[in-house]
């Protein structure tokens, strides 16, 4: 067999891996036929001939959200820092190295504005740029009711040390829902090979309304459908909580460039991954 025909096989192998039993049962027909002429002889001949499609990264356009606004910056660490700033730091430091690595079409997104309004400004400028893929940046906190007092340099704030770890979103309502999955599983495993560890808190009973599905229980992928930039993209989009900053020894990790340089790697490195693996 020659080498051309192993590596069309091989991305036709790593889709299957990547989206497991479950999800390719879920699969439209017409991505299945895809898969399927990957593995057919006119697909090896194809790729014997040089005319297999594959990543071309400086098309590839990925737009890498930042979190919440100045006016609405989403939650306070338990050093009463908005969660707004973590986002924007580690979004930027993201883009920037999906860039040095060929990403050149890499796009910084930051909205202005009160909470609601700004989730639909954010959704209509991702819809316009026709982005590939969609990565929003956010760090978690935890329900009003699992709250603890303290003061922290002679200010009243707030803490739970209950969780610590990232946790990924996926919206079932998303029209590329199949490909945000898809995405999510390779940050999650890319996020675990940097050594990290997800949140398990979303599938808590404690969590209440705040409570989702979780579909992934190896890397910490769960479903959140009413989140309007994952639903209203037009575009496979994921969500990434980071970490939690509301855990007073996690904020202080979150603030480390240790952790922002991991996190930024795993990126990068699933970005790589899902620009290969999918189809089109």
């Amino acid at each position: 067999m020659t080498s051309a025909l192993h590596g069309a096989r091989a991305r036709c192998e790593l889709r299957l891996r990547l989206l497991g039993e479950s999800s390719w049962r879920l699969l439209p027909i017409s991505l299945l036929l895809l898969v399927l002429m990957t593995m057919s002889p006119f697909a090896a001949r194809s790729a014997e001939a040089g005319n297999v499609p594959e990543c071309d990264r400086a098309r590839f356009r990925i737009v890498i959200d930042v979190g919440h606004t100045v006016q609405a910056p989403g939650a306070i660490s338990a050093r009463n820092v908005p969660e707004y700033e973590f986002n924007l730091r580690l979004a930027q430091q993201i883009r920037q190295q999906l860039v040095t690595d060929g990403f050149t079409g890499a796009v910084l997104l930051v909205t202005e504005g009160e909470a609601r309004p700004s989730l639909f400004k954010r959704v209509d400028t991702i819809n316009e740029l026709q982005a590939d893929l969609v990565l929003s940046i956010h760090h978690d906190s935890v329900p009003d009711w699992l709250l603890e007092d303290w003061e922290y340099e002679g200010k009243p704030s707030h803490f739970s040390d209950r969780y610590s770890g990232y946790s990924l979103f996926v919206s079932h309502d998303n029209p590329d829902y199949e490909q945000s999955l898809l995405f999510a599983r390779l940050l999650g495993e890319q996020l675990t090979a940097q050594g990290l560890r997800y949140e398990p808190q979303y599938s808590d009973p404690i969590m209440q309304k705040y409570q989702h599905e979780l579909l992934d229980a190896d890397v910490g992928v769960y479903r959140y459908d009413q989140l309007i930039v994952l639903k209203d993209t037009k575009m496979p989009a994921v969500l990434l909580e980071a970490g939690s900053i509301i855990n007073r020894d996690e904020e202080l990790v979150m603030n480390s460039q240790a952790r922002r340089d991991a996190t930024t790697a795993a990126v990068s490195k699933a970005v790589a991954a899902y620009c290969e693996a999918r189809p089109g």
